[in-house]
């Protein structure tokens, strides 16, 4: 059964929820999965720039997470956003992603996010786009890693999106 995007919890992940998100992030189909073991640590020491959706019952449906760059702590870093199949189209990444920066905005000073997208991911870059476009901030786009940096492998590129600065309240404009 579906339940409405109104009745979705947004908060903190626990470790309990470790195991829920590397689900959601292996059935995505588009995320390079990580172990385990890396989505329990992430829920122990990033819960404080992770979101995560819950149904009423609790089970995780979505997730956003992120860090503060060590060298440029007004800068949240996403890592990874995922949403369960069957709450997909509806604006949820969106939510995930709003909600996390409030937070983080709430309790520290948040001036850019960033983020790495493989080409031809649409559905991210247009996540992004819109975010920055609510936000009223200019998005710059280059190549962070070049294919020939991963070692694994054939990997595409990954492009950083650097959003910002960003400004205090959403922009509620027309997307683009």
């Amino acid at each position: 059964m579906t339940v409405a995007q109104a009745d979705l919890q947004i908060d903190r992940p626990s470790v309990a929820d470790g195991a829920a998100l590397w689900r959601l992030a292996k059935e995505s189909g588009n995320l390079d999965l990580n172990s385990s073991y890396a989505y329990l640590l992430w829920c122990r020491d990033f819960a404080a720039t992770t979101a995560v959706a819950r149904t009423g019952d609790g089970t995780p449906v979505g997730f956003v997470t992120g860090y503060l760059r060590p060298d440029r702590p007004g800068t949240l870093l996403v890592w990874q956003v995922a949403v369960d199949a069957a709450y997909r189209g509806r604006g949820l990444a969106a939510r995930l992603l709003d909600a996390l920066t409030a937070r983080i905005a709430a309790g520290h000073p948040l001036t850019h996010v960033e983020t790495t997208v493989t080409p031809g991911n649409t559905a991210s870059e247009r996540l992004f786009a819109s975010y920055a476009d609510r936000h009223g901030a200019p998005v710059e786009r280059e190549v962070l890693f070049d294919t020939g940096l991963f070692p694994d492998g054939p990997h595409a590129p990954e492009v950083l999106h650097r959003i910002g600065p960003l400004t205090t309240r959403p922009h509620r404009g027309p997307s683009h």
